[in-house]
Protein backbone atom coordinates (compact mmCIF):
# COMPACT_ATOMS: atom_id res chain seq x y z
CA UNK A 1 0.00 0.00 0.00
CA UNK A 2 1.08 3.48 -0.72
CA UNK A 3 2.08 6.16 1.74
CA UNK A 4 -0.76 8.09 0.14
CA UNK A 5 -3.03 5.58 0.82
CA UNK A 6 -1.97 4.92 4.10
CA UNK A 7 -2.53 8.70 4.66
CA UNK A 8 -5.71 8.45 3.29
CA UNK A 9 -7.19 5.59 5.17
CA UNK A 10 -5.47 7.40 8.95
CA UNK A 11 -7.54 10.45 7.56
CA UNK A 12 -10.90 8.54 7.21
CA UNK A 13 -10.53 6.94 10.57
CA UNK A 14 -9.74 9.70 12.32
CA UNK A 15 -12.43 12.13 10.77
CA UNK A 16 -15.32 9.20 11.35
CA UNK A 17 -14.20 9.03 15.17
CA UNK A 18 -14.44 12.25 15.21
CA UNK A 19 -17.99 11.97 13.77
CA UNK A 20 -19.22 9.42 16.06
CA UNK A 21 -17.99 11.67 19.02
CA UNK A 22 -20.01 14.84 17.70
CA UNK A 23 -22.82 11.99 17.35
CA UNK A 24 -22.62 10.73 20.30
CA UNK A 25 -22.37 13.96 22.06
CA UNK A 26 -25.94 14.97 20.95
CA UNK A 27 -27.38 11.83 21.94
CA UNK A 28 -25.99 11.63 25.52
CA UNK A 29 -27.07 16.27 25.48
CA UNK A 30 -30.53 14.61 24.03
CA UNK A 31 -30.97 12.14 27.17
CA UNK A 32 -29.58 14.01 29.60
CA UNK A 33 -30.92 17.35 28.57
CA UNK A 34 -34.99 16.01 28.62
CA UNK A 35 -34.30 14.56 31.94
CA UNK A 36 -33.78 10.88 30.36
CA UNK A 37 -36.08 11.43 27.83
CA UNK A 38 -39.05 12.48 30.05
CA UNK A 39 -39.35 15.53 28.57
CA UNK A 40 -38.86 14.84 24.51
CA UNK A 41 -41.19 14.16 22.56
CA UNK A 42 -41.30 11.25 20.24
CA UNK A 43 -43.10 12.65 17.62
CA UNK A 44 -40.57 14.97 17.44
CA UNK A 45 -37.89 11.64 16.37
CA UNK A 46 -37.02 12.28 13.15
CA UNK A 47 -35.97 16.02 13.99
CA UNK A 48 -33.34 14.61 16.67
CA UNK A 49 -32.35 11.84 13.98
CA UNK A 50 -31.64 13.84 11.69
CA UNK A 51 -29.97 16.22 14.21
CA UNK A 52 -27.62 12.87 15.07
CA UNK A 53 -26.46 12.83 11.23
CA UNK A 54 -25.88 16.10 10.85
CA UNK A 55 -23.42 16.45 14.22
CA UNK A 56 -21.49 13.02 12.57
CA UNK A 57 -21.46 14.64 9.40
CA UNK A 58 -19.90 18.01 10.17
CA UNK A 59 -17.37 16.23 12.55
CA UNK A 60 -16.56 13.73 9.85
CA UNK A 61 -15.76 17.03 7.24
CA UNK A 62 -14.35 19.46 9.65
CA UNK A 63 -12.02 16.85 10.74
CA UNK A 64 -11.28 16.41 7.05
CA UNK A 65 -11.01 19.78 6.00
CA UNK A 66 -8.37 20.46 8.84
CA UNK A 67 -6.25 17.69 8.28
CA UNK A 68 -5.88 18.68 4.25
CA UNK A 69 -1.90 20.07 4.37
CA UNK A 70 -3.13 23.70 3.78
CA UNK A 71 -5.50 24.16 6.12
CA UNK A 72 -3.87 22.29 8.69
CA UNK A 73 -0.23 24.09 8.42
CA UNK A 74 -2.60 27.36 8.43
CA UNK A 75 -4.71 26.80 11.20
CA UNK A 76 -2.06 25.52 13.65
CA UNK A 77 0.25 28.29 12.82
CA UNK A 78 -2.51 31.28 13.39
CA UNK A 79 -3.31 29.98 16.58
CA UNK A 80 0.29 29.13 17.56
CA UNK A 81 0.99 32.53 16.40
CA UNK A 82 -2.18 33.81 18.39
CA UNK A 83 -0.66 32.26 22.51
CA UNK A 84 2.43 33.86 20.86
CA UNK A 85 0.97 37.28 21.94
CA UNK A 86 -1.67 36.82 24.38
CA UNK A 87 -2.24 39.74 26.08
CA UNK A 88 -3.05 41.72 23.30
CA UNK A 89 -4.75 38.94 20.68
CA UNK A 90 -6.72 38.25 23.38
CA UNK A 91 -8.34 42.14 23.36
CA UNK A 92 -8.70 41.35 19.77
CA UNK A 93 -10.51 38.58 20.11
CA UNK A 94 -13.89 39.76 20.36
CA UNK A 95 -13.61 42.44 18.01
CA UNK A 96 -12.56 40.37 15.44
CA UNK A 97 -15.74 37.91 16.50
CA UNK A 98 -17.95 40.81 15.99
CA UNK A 99 -16.74 41.76 12.50
CA UNK A 100 -16.41 38.27 11.19
CA UNK A 101 -19.17 36.26 12.91
CA UNK A 102 -21.80 38.57 13.96
CA UNK A 103 -21.88 41.18 11.76
CA UNK A 104 -19.72 40.10 9.09
CA UNK A 105 -18.63 43.05 7.62
CA UNK A 106 -16.44 41.06 5.65
CA UNK A 107 -19.31 40.37 3.20
CA UNK A 108 -20.06 44.25 3.06
CA UNK A 109 -16.93 45.09 1.63
CA UNK A 110 -18.00 43.18 -1.31
CA UNK A 111 -21.13 44.39 -1.80
CA UNK A 112 -23.82 46.10 0.49
CA UNK A 113 -26.93 43.98 -0.68
CA UNK A 114 -24.92 40.56 -0.25
CA UNK A 115 -23.80 42.10 3.40
CA UNK A 116 -27.55 42.37 3.98
CA UNK A 117 -28.87 38.78 2.34
CA UNK A 118 -26.20 37.32 3.95
CA UNK A 119 -27.33 38.88 7.69
CA UNK A 120 -30.78 38.40 7.45
CA UNK A 121 -30.40 34.84 6.22
CA UNK A 122 -28.00 33.96 8.95
CA UNK A 123 -30.05 35.42 11.91
CA UNK A 124 -32.95 34.27 11.07
CA UNK A 125 -31.23 30.89 10.67
CA UNK A 126 -29.75 31.38 14.30
CA UNK A 127 -32.62 32.50 15.94
CA UNK A 128 -35.00 29.56 14.10
CA UNK A 129 -32.10 27.10 15.36
CA UNK A 130 -31.57 28.71 19.33
CA UNK A 131 -35.69 27.75 19.40
CA UNK A 132 -36.22 24.65 17.31
CA UNK A 133 -33.27 22.37 18.39
CA UNK A 134 -33.95 22.78 21.97
CA UNK A 135 -37.87 22.15 21.50
CA UNK A 136 -36.51 19.13 19.46
CA UNK A 137 -34.44 17.30 22.25
CA UNK A 138 -36.50 18.34 24.76
CA UNK A 139 -34.25 20.93 26.76
CA UNK A 140 -37.33 23.32 26.65
CA UNK A 141 -41.14 22.67 27.74
CA UNK A 142 -44.19 25.06 28.10
CA UNK A 143 -46.77 23.84 30.47
CA UNK A 144 -49.85 25.19 31.80
CA UNK A 145 -50.16 26.45 35.31
CA UNK A 146 -51.11 24.15 37.92
CA UNK A 147 -54.00 26.66 38.91
CA UNK A 148 -53.97 29.14 35.86
CA UNK A 149 -54.56 27.65 32.94
CA UNK A 150 -54.07 30.94 31.08
CA UNK A 151 -50.50 31.12 32.26
CA UNK A 152 -48.00 29.10 30.30
CA UNK A 153 -44.44 28.31 32.57
CA UNK A 154 -41.40 27.41 30.38
CA UNK A 155 -39.01 24.70 32.61
CA UNK A 156 -35.53 24.83 30.76
CA UNK A 157 -33.67 20.87 31.54
CA UNK A 158 -36.34 19.94 33.80
CA UNK A 159 -35.80 23.99 35.96
CA UNK A 160 -38.46 26.12 35.82
CA UNK A 161 -37.29 29.56 34.50
CA UNK A 162 -39.85 32.27 33.69
CA UNK A 163 -43.77 32.19 33.22
CA UNK A 164 -46.54 34.36 30.86
CA UNK A 165 -49.91 34.69 30.56
CA UNK A 166 -51.52 33.37 26.76
CA UNK A 167 -52.85 37.15 26.72
CA UNK A 168 -50.17 39.46 27.95
CA UNK A 169 -47.49 41.13 25.76
CA UNK A 170 -45.10 38.59 25.60
CA UNK A 171 -47.20 35.72 24.46
CA UNK A 172 -47.27 36.93 20.72
CA UNK A 173 -43.31 37.35 20.53
CA UNK A 174 -42.37 33.88 22.22
CA UNK A 175 -45.28 32.30 19.80
CA UNK A 176 -44.60 33.55 16.67
CA UNK A 177 -40.95 34.05 17.38
CA UNK A 178 -40.21 30.74 14.62
CA UNK A 179 -42.46 32.51 11.98
CA UNK A 180 -40.51 36.08 13.21
CA UNK A 181 -37.50 33.89 12.04
CA UNK A 182 -38.68 32.70 8.87
CA UNK A 183 -39.69 36.24 7.77
CA UNK A 184 -35.77 36.94 8.04
CA UNK A 185 -34.84 34.35 6.29
CA UNK A 186 -37.24 34.64 3.21
CA UNK A 187 -35.85 38.53 2.98
CA UNK A 188 -32.95 37.71 2.81
CA UNK A 189 -33.52 34.90 0.24
CA UNK A 190 -35.49 37.10 -1.23
CA UNK A 191 -32.57 39.53 -1.54
CA UNK A 192 -30.24 36.71 -2.49
CA UNK A 193 -31.84 35.92 -5.46
CA UNK A 194 -32.72 39.74 -6.89
CA UNK A 195 -28.81 39.64 -6.46
CA UNK A 196 -28.41 37.01 -7.87
CA UNK A 197 -30.51 37.40 -10.83
CA UNK A 198 -28.96 40.40 -12.04
CA UNK A 199 -25.29 40.23 -11.03
CA UNK A 200 -24.11 39.37 -14.38
CA UNK A 201 -20.53 38.01 -12.44
CA UNK A 202 -23.26 36.17 -10.04
CA UNK A 203 -24.61 34.85 -13.04
CA UNK A 204 -21.71 33.47 -14.61
CA UNK A 205 -20.11 31.10 -11.89
CA UNK A 206 -23.51 30.47 -10.01
CA UNK A 207 -24.14 26.21 -10.06
CA UNK A 208 -27.44 24.94 -8.93
CA UNK A 209 -25.77 22.44 -6.64
CA UNK A 210 -24.07 25.07 -4.48
CA UNK A 211 -25.40 28.20 -4.91
CA UNK A 212 -28.85 27.95 -5.47
CA UNK A 213 -29.97 24.75 -3.74
CA UNK A 214 -29.09 25.65 -0.82
CA UNK A 215 -31.20 28.94 -0.81
CA UNK A 216 -34.05 26.97 -2.28
CA UNK A 217 -33.54 24.64 1.19
CA UNK A 218 -33.92 27.68 3.02
CA UNK A 219 -36.79 29.11 1.15
CA UNK A 220 -39.05 25.98 1.29
CA UNK A 221 -38.33 25.89 4.99
CA UNK A 222 -39.45 29.11 6.27
CA UNK A 223 -42.78 29.04 3.65
CA UNK A 224 -44.14 25.37 4.93
CA UNK A 225 -43.38 26.83 8.87
CA UNK A 226 -45.32 29.75 7.90
CA UNK A 227 -47.89 27.37 6.49
CA UNK A 228 -48.73 25.95 9.53
CA UNK A 229 -49.34 29.06 11.27
CA UNK A 230 -51.75 29.70 8.65
CA UNK A 231 -53.65 26.68 8.39
CA UNK A 232 -53.96 27.29 12.38
CA UNK A 233 -55.37 30.84 12.60
CA UNK A 234 -56.94 31.35 8.87
CA UNK A 235 -58.12 28.00 8.02
CA UNK A 236 -59.02 26.70 11.09
CA UNK A 237 -56.34 23.36 10.81
CA UNK A 238 -57.41 22.74 7.26
CA UNK A 239 -54.56 20.24 6.12
CA UNK A 240 -52.15 20.99 9.44
CA UNK A 241 -51.17 16.92 9.65
CA UNK A 242 -50.30 17.20 5.57
CA UNK A 243 -48.33 20.70 6.32
CA UNK A 244 -46.97 19.86 9.34
CA UNK A 245 -45.66 16.63 7.29
CA UNK A 246 -44.55 18.92 4.50
CA UNK A 247 -42.56 21.09 6.96
CA UNK A 248 -41.01 18.08 8.26
CA UNK A 249 -39.49 16.60 5.37
CA UNK A 250 -37.95 20.12 3.81
CA UNK A 251 -36.46 20.32 7.79
CA UNK A 252 -35.10 16.74 7.97
CA UNK A 253 -33.66 17.27 4.28
CA UNK A 254 -31.83 20.78 5.38
CA UNK A 255 -30.36 18.53 8.13
CA UNK A 256 -29.05 16.23 6.09
CA UNK A 257 -27.57 18.39 3.44
CA UNK A 258 -25.84 20.88 5.70
CA UNK A 259 -22.37 18.63 6.13
CA UNK A 260 -22.27 18.99 2.57
CA UNK A 261 -23.42 21.94 0.88
CA UNK A 262 -22.33 24.99 1.28
CA UNK A 263 -23.91 25.24 4.60
CA UNK A 264 -20.87 24.03 5.33
CA UNK A 265 -18.84 27.07 5.10
CA UNK A 266 -20.86 28.30 8.67
CA UNK A 267 -18.92 26.07 10.55
CA UNK A 268 -15.61 26.97 8.80
CA UNK A 269 -15.86 30.40 9.65
CA UNK A 270 -15.04 30.23 13.33
CA UNK A 271 -12.07 28.02 12.79
CA UNK A 272 -10.37 30.75 10.13
CA UNK A 273 -10.46 33.31 12.71
CA UNK A 274 -6.68 32.73 13.25
CA UNK A 275 -5.62 33.64 9.67
CA UNK A 276 -5.97 37.57 10.96
CA UNK A 277 -3.47 36.58 13.44
CA UNK A 278 -1.71 34.71 10.84
CA UNK A 279 -1.42 37.70 8.66
CA UNK A 280 -0.42 40.29 11.32
CA UNK A 281 2.54 38.03 12.27
CA UNK A 282 3.54 38.04 8.96
CA UNK A 283 3.58 41.75 7.94
CA UNK A 284 6.13 41.63 11.16
CA UNK A 285 8.41 39.14 9.44
CA UNK A 286 8.95 41.20 6.66
CA UNK A 287 7.89 41.01 2.88
CA UNK A 288 9.70 38.56 -0.04
CA UNK A 289 10.77 40.08 -3.04
CA UNK A 290 10.22 39.12 -6.65
CA UNK A 291 13.48 37.45 -8.08
CA UNK A 292 12.42 38.72 -11.33
CA UNK A 293 11.42 42.28 -10.86
CA UNK A 294 12.31 43.28 -6.99
CA UNK A 295 8.81 44.04 -5.83
CA UNK A 296 7.46 43.30 -2.74
CA UNK A 297 4.57 40.52 -3.30
CA UNK A 298 3.61 38.13 -0.23
CA UNK A 299 5.54 37.64 3.30
CA UNK A 300 8.45 35.50 3.82
CA UNK A 301 6.58 33.61 6.74
CA UNK A 302 3.83 32.98 3.92
CA UNK A 303 6.00 32.18 0.77
CA UNK A 304 7.97 29.69 2.94
CA UNK A 305 4.65 27.67 4.39
CA UNK A 306 3.35 27.87 0.70
CA UNK A 307 6.75 26.32 -0.23
CA UNK A 308 6.09 23.78 2.77
CA UNK A 309 2.47 22.81 1.69
CA UNK A 310 3.34 22.33 -1.90
CA UNK A 311 6.49 19.65 -0.80
CA UNK A 312 4.05 17.66 1.25
CA UNK A 313 1.69 17.44 -1.61
CA UNK A 314 4.27 16.71 -4.24
CA UNK A 315 4.29 19.52 -5.78
CA UNK A 316 7.67 20.20 -7.56
CA UNK A 317 8.09 23.94 -8.29
CA UNK A 318 11.79 24.03 -7.21
CA UNK A 319 15.09 23.65 -9.15
CA UNK A 320 18.49 23.50 -8.02
CA UNK A 321 18.73 27.82 -8.95
CA UNK A 322 15.46 28.75 -8.52
CA UNK A 323 11.83 28.31 -6.84
CA UNK A 324 8.73 29.25 -9.09
CA UNK A 325 7.30 30.72 -5.76
CA UNK A 326 10.15 33.29 -5.57
CA UNK A 327 8.23 35.20 -8.49
CA UNK A 328 5.64 37.34 -8.27
CA UNK A 329 2.28 36.31 -9.90
CA UNK A 330 2.63 39.82 -12.26
CA UNK A 331 6.29 38.33 -13.67
CA UNK A 332 4.29 34.86 -13.56
CA UNK A 333 1.91 36.11 -16.17
CA UNK A 334 4.79 38.30 -18.31
CA UNK A 335 7.15 34.87 -17.94
CA UNK A 336 4.09 32.75 -19.71
CA UNK A 337 3.02 35.41 -22.08
CA UNK A 338 7.29 35.07 -23.47
CA UNK A 339 7.03 31.75 -23.43
CA UNK A 340 3.99 31.43 -25.57
CA UNK A 341 5.34 33.95 -27.63
CA UNK A 342 8.22 31.93 -28.17
CA UNK A 343 6.78 28.82 -29.01
CA UNK A 344 4.17 30.19 -31.83
CA UNK A 345 7.60 32.11 -33.35
CA UNK A 346 9.32 28.44 -33.33
CA UNK A 347 6.36 26.98 -34.66
CA UNK A 348 6.12 29.46 -37.40
CA UNK A 349 9.91 29.27 -38.31
CA UNK A 350 9.54 27.04 -41.49
CA UNK A 351 6.65 28.63 -42.58
CA UNK A 352 8.45 32.14 -42.80
CA UNK A 353 11.48 30.40 -44.36
CA UNK A 354 9.88 28.52 -46.76
CA UNK A 355 8.14 31.91 -48.04
CA UNK A 356 11.09 33.51 -47.72
CA UNK A 357 12.85 30.77 -50.48
CA UNK A 358 9.99 31.35 -52.75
Amino acid sequence: MSDEATTRGSDVRHATLWGLVMAGLVVVSIYFGSRRLRDFDAALVAYAGASVFAAFGLGYRHDMWLRRPPTRLYWRRGWWLFFQRLPANVLKLPSLAWNNLIAQRFIEKRSPLRWLAHLFIAWGCILAAAVTFPLSFGWIRFESAPNAPLVYETFVFGIKIFQFASDGPLAPLVFNVLDIAAIMVLTGVGLAFWRRARDRGAIAVQQLANDLLPLMLLFAVSVTGLFLTFSTHVMRGVHYSFLSELHAITVIFTLVYLPFGKFFHVFQRPAQLSIKFYKEAGARGGNACCARCGGAYATTMHLADLKTVEAALGIRYATSHAHYQDVCPACRRKMLAIAQDGLWRASRAPFVGAGTRE
